[in-house]
């Protein structure tokens, strides 16, 4: 094989960009696009015609997997179908790089994650957010214990303000039938991948308040503020909404050594000269704190995004380097966007990992009580 052969299930948005954007500008060396799939013909066409498409064209994703056109697919489609168009792929002999989230409940992300786990083809997540050098560099210092066990965990993200012409251009959008939920599952799955990545572990409780519908005509939420609790009596706060404009980017972790904020593509490092336990045993000062030094860290600069995933997914499919997003790892951040809205549902805090079958009956009552948009 010498390039693998991508299939790309969904060109109506994501899809038609990785086509147009990033394969038709030979942006990935070992892969190219063979074939598209979409259940809609204008988007097919309008693929076709944009990026002067050549390969084969399919309506049923089965078809383009049994096809033995494609050595594996891009799946870019609603979040809903993530799991059991991977599950057919990699039953079916043909690699999966899926976008995220890996689900909308933990249920059938474990499903899948076990077919995963039997197969002997490669899943792989569209986790770009990954390849950031700040990030990446958070998690190497952190888990070298730069800044000693963690203690406090923030994120505040709320630059994510969305109008009510977004929500109302797709069917689909911002619904519990069509999304299964709103900003957590649309705006946040990095975010939440990347709170439970770079700090290196996972909370035990969720107790949160999420605003539904709160600035917009949707049933799903848009505003969230999200208290965990770890294992190491560690605490967390995640606050995200889309009705904020002129929002905050800022992520927060406090050790006993010292504190790192990744804000305005800038990572920060106040490090202690004495940890912060050990300073409040010995000092004889009231009011005083260790002496720190605030820096900027340097870092490798790299932050290849969607190209880079892509890249390294072609090159690990062909045996040239390992693959660097576990599609199994996924289910982390749905337990975590889960545990969100479950908390919420029920108005008390929740065990992590939640109960599957109690957050899916939950959600079945919302999809059956949900209306269409902008109808009754």
């Amino acid at each position: 094989m010498k390039k693998v052969r991508f299939g790309i299930i969904g060109v109506g948005n994501q899809g038609r960009k990785y086509i147009t954007r990033i394969f038709n500008e030979g942006q990935v060396e070992n892969g190219e696009v063979v074939a598209i799939c979409d259940i809609d013909q204008k988007a097919i066409d309008r693929v076709v015609e944009e990026a002067d498409f050549k390969g084969a064209v399919f309506t049923d994703y089965k078809e383009m997997i049994d096809s033995g056109t494609v050595d594996a697919v891009m799946i870019e489609v609603p979040h809903y179908s993530h799991p059991e168009m991977t599950i057919y792929a990699l039953t079916h002999g043909v690699h999966v790089l899926c976008e995220k989230p890996a689900g909308v409940y933990t249920k059938q992300v474990k499903e899948m994650n076990e077919v995963a786990k039997k197969s002997d083809k490669l899943f792989g997540l569209m986790f770009n957010q990954r390849t950031n050098c700040l990030y990446r560099k958070m998690r190497e210092m952190i888990a070298a214990g730069e800044i000693g066990e963690v203690r406090r965990v923030n994120w505040i993200i709320t630059s994510w303000f969305r109008s009510e012409f977004y929500y109302n251009a797709c069917d689909w959008r911002a619904t519990w039938a069509g999304e299964g939920g709103g900003v957590l599952l649309n705006q946040c799955p990095h975010q939440l991948d990347l709170v439970q990545w770079v700090v290196g572990m996972m909370p035990k409780k969720i107790h949160s308040f999420c605003g539904f519908g709160k600035g917009h005509d949707i049933e799903v939420e848009d505003e969230v503020t999200a208290y965990f609790e770890y294992a190491n009596g560690a605490t967390g706060v995640f606050v995200t909404t889309t009705c904020e404009a002129g929002g905050t980017n800022r992520f927060e972790v406090v050790g006993n050594n010292g504190k790192l904020v990744a804000e305005n593509d800038t990572l920060t490092f106040t490090k202690l000269a004495e940890g912060s336990r050990e300073f409040s045993k010995t000092t004889d000062k009231q009011f005083g704190e260790p002496e720190k030094t605030v820096m900027e860290v340097e870092t490798d600069g790299k932050n290849d995004q969607h190209k880079g995933i892509i890249n390294n997914f072609a090159n690990a499919v062909l045996g040239l380097e390992p693959l660097y997003v576990d599609g199994t790892e996924g289910l982390n951040g749905v337990e975590i966007m889960d545990g969100i809205l479950l908390s919420s549902f029920l108005g008390r805090a929740v065990e992590v990992p939640i109960d599957d079958e109690l957050y899916y009956s939950e959600l079945k009552k919302r999809i059956a009580t949900g209306k269409p948009k902008g109808g009754a």
